[in-house]
């Protein structure tokens, strides 16, 4: 009788090989899919060694001695660390070209991006597919304002923010009762419509062409017109958003939310409104949404609707899922490594998807709580492995 590793790995060999043969031709394929039978032959005899010496018990060994370290350290001491990040980013450019300080930026907005999404996925527990729609709203609002009403950009940040909330709070309002596919099947469809209206309203967004000719920001009479000020003037928001959704994880509306996510039936029972909670959620990740809109048309003084697809949407919410739903580190953490990983593999570009497809399988695989997990999360994890074996 064939075991569930006979079956898993050639299996998966065979969808590798599948997939790489329109790209790389049937031997370059052939030796994609014999690496990766070599790394699930590697992953499966390191299941079958002894106890405690398996890789998935390292990184448990390696998170407990982590959260040891924190509890031991005095306050002062794991205040600090968050502000020496911070300086050593900010120094960052001094080392780095147009091109890098390009990348840098963006990583920049996909953490305000990731950390919006990480309010109504990770804390609140609602799978949403669509968030590319407030980023939409949000550079389309400054796109438009700007060329055609000459609104600052300083003006125009809250207005985005407003606007793609008041769009979050009126998604929010029919899926108060939607759960699970249902809710991310909604939102997805919220997201598509954005988009193809977008890409029809000739009239009023320039339809597929795009709107150019965004004004930069400027403070003071000094405009933000280089790459390195683009990364300080988003480094700054970045930093914001972080702090904001450190105060707000730890406050009481963020412990009613990850109550929620545990168990909304048990947490309604117990008096947490879950209906204002839910449409808070909606409209807070959409506000962050907004304003990462509006930096990002700032930055590229230009908006298409192709910048909003879907796959942006996917994009984000794997930054929240690779760093670790719920952990705001972790969600940075999982930002930057997703902004900067296709650039870094762009030498193989004929490879680089491929290779960063299977890496997030094997992560999904062997890390499902994220690489930065909140210490909830982890424990939860810890207790479904030890009640599955």
């Amino acid at each position: 009788m064939m075991t569930r590793p006979a079956v898993r790995i050639p299996l998966v060999a065979a969808l590798f090989f599948v997939l790489g043969l329109p790209m790389l031709g049937p031997a370059r394929a052939a030796i994609l899919a014999l690496v990766v039978v070599s790394l699930q032959l590697i992953a499966w005899a390191s299941s079958l060694a002894p106890e405690g010496r398996r890789p998935k018990d390292w990184l448990g060994a390696a998170d407990g001695a982590l959260a040891r370290l924190r509890g031991k350290s005095p306050p002062w001491a794991r205040g600090l660390l968050p502000w020496l990040v911070l300086a050593l980013v900010c120094v960052a450019p001094l080392g780095m070209n147009a091109y890098m300080l390009n990348v840098a930026t963006d990583a920049g907005i996909y953490v305000c991006l990731a950390l919006g999404l990480n309010i109504v996925v990770g804390m609140a527990g609602l799978l949403v597919l669509g968030f590319a729609a407030f980023y939409a709203v949000g550079a389309y609002t400054y796109a438009i304002l700007s060329t055609q009403a000459h609104v600052s950009f300083w003006l125009a940040l809250p207005i985005g923010g407003a606007l793609a909330a008041l769009f979050g709070f009126v998604l929010g309002l029919p899926v108060l009762r939607l759960r699970g596919d249902y809710l991310a099947i909604v939102t997805l469809g919220f997201g598509e419509i954005t988009r193809i209206t977008l890409n029809n309203w000739d009239s009023f967004t320039h339809g597929p062409n795009g709107i150019l000719g965004i004004a930069p920001p400027s403070l003071f009479g000094f405009t933000f017109s280089r790459p390195v000020h683009y990364f300080y003037l988003v480094l700054a928001f970045a930093a914001l958003v972080a702090f904001l959704s450190h105060r707000l994880e730890r406050s009481r509306i963020g412990r009613a939310w990850v109550a929620m996510r545990e168990d909304e039936t048990a947490a309604e029972a117990m008096g947490v409104p879950t209906v204002r909670l839910k449409l808070l959620a909606f409209t807070l990740a959409a506000f962050w949404g907004g304003l990462a809109g509006v930096l990002f048309a700032s930055k590229q003084l230009f908006v298409s609707p192709e910048s909003f697809n879907f796959l942006e949407s996917v994009m984000i919410l794997c930054m929240v899922v690779l760093g670790g739903m719920g952990s705001v580190p972790g969600v940075i953490l999982g930002a930057v490594l997703l902004a900067f990983l296709p650039e870094v593999l762009r030498g193989v570009a004929e490879y680089r998807m491929i290779v960063f497809g299977a890496a997030m399988v094997f992560l999904m695989q062997y890390r499902p709580q994220g690489l930065w997990p909140s210490a909830r999360h982890f424990m939860e994890f810890r207790e479904e492995k030890e009640t599955s074996s």
